[in-house]
């Protein structure tokens, strides 16, 4: 099956659009932490304001507890999977020479039908990379992947699946590559499993989380990044 000719036809409804921010051009005071984001929609934050993005909130509420920090870049795109990424991601990332990086990445491998070993195999080497091209490599922070079954409209495309075990699966190999190098992670996969519950947590496209919901991933992500960059 041709990956490429299945991903527009698949993504383009649920995830696909092509939203990113680039904050390339501003001007870094000297001892200012530079901050890249990198991901899909989780971190581009489709379905709420770029301001109310769980990034741009972290960045602030960080600075506001004394760590001076910039976001000066994030290339997240909704629909990317881990080889779009590589390809379109990283490359920034080499260019930017930032001290910290996020990483919240691998629901739309799983939507595509990426198995284990190739998402595995993509989340190494993304891991790797970021490694190469980071000053401090105890300054990156993993992020799990939600649980988009239990919106309102992302149960009905996947029958035959279990959207929530696989991603529960997805998620075991994030946590355990990022164990292996002893990197922070942040796991919002159960936290996530309230956008069943409350219809204030979900996006009006029914799928993505609201900005209410990405606030309160940025309330858990906060202070393992403080722990990280004091």
């Amino acid at each position: 099956m041709n990956i490429r000719l299945l991903f527009p036809c698949i993504i383009s409804f649920l995830f696909l659009s092509c939203t990113f921010e680039q904050n390339t051009g501003t001007v870094i005071k000297s001892g200012t932490i530079k901050y890249i984001a990198l991901g899909d929609s989780y971190t581009i934050c489709e379905g709420a304001d770029i301001s109310e993005s769980w990034p741009k909130l972290l960045t602030q509420h960080l600075n506001e507890k004394g760590i001076h920090i910039e976001l000066i870049v994030n290339p997240s795109v909704t629909g990317y999977t881990t080889q779009q990424l590589i390809e379109q991601e990283l490359p920034l990332l080499k260019k930017s020479k930032v001290d910290f990086v996020t990483l919240l990445i691998g629901v739309n491998d799983w939507v595509i039908g990426f198995d284990t070993a190739m998402f595995a195999q993509n989340f190494t080497y993304i891991l790797n990379e970021i490694e190469k091209d980071i000053s401090n490599k105890e300054q990156i922070l993993i992020i799990t992947i939600p649980d988009f079954g239990v919106t309102p409209t992302g149960a009905r495309y996947f029958g035959g699946r279990d959207i929530s075990k696989g991603i529960a699966k997805f998620n075991a190999i994030i946590l355990k590559e990022a164990a292996k190098k002893n990197l922070k992670t942040v796991d919002i996969f159960e936290l996530s499993k309230g956008m069943k519950h409350d219809a204030n947590l979900v996006a009006k496209d029914g799928l993505h989380p609201s900005a209410k919901e990405y606030a309160l991933w940025e309330k858990i992500i906060l202070p393992v990044a403080i722990s990280l960059l004091k």
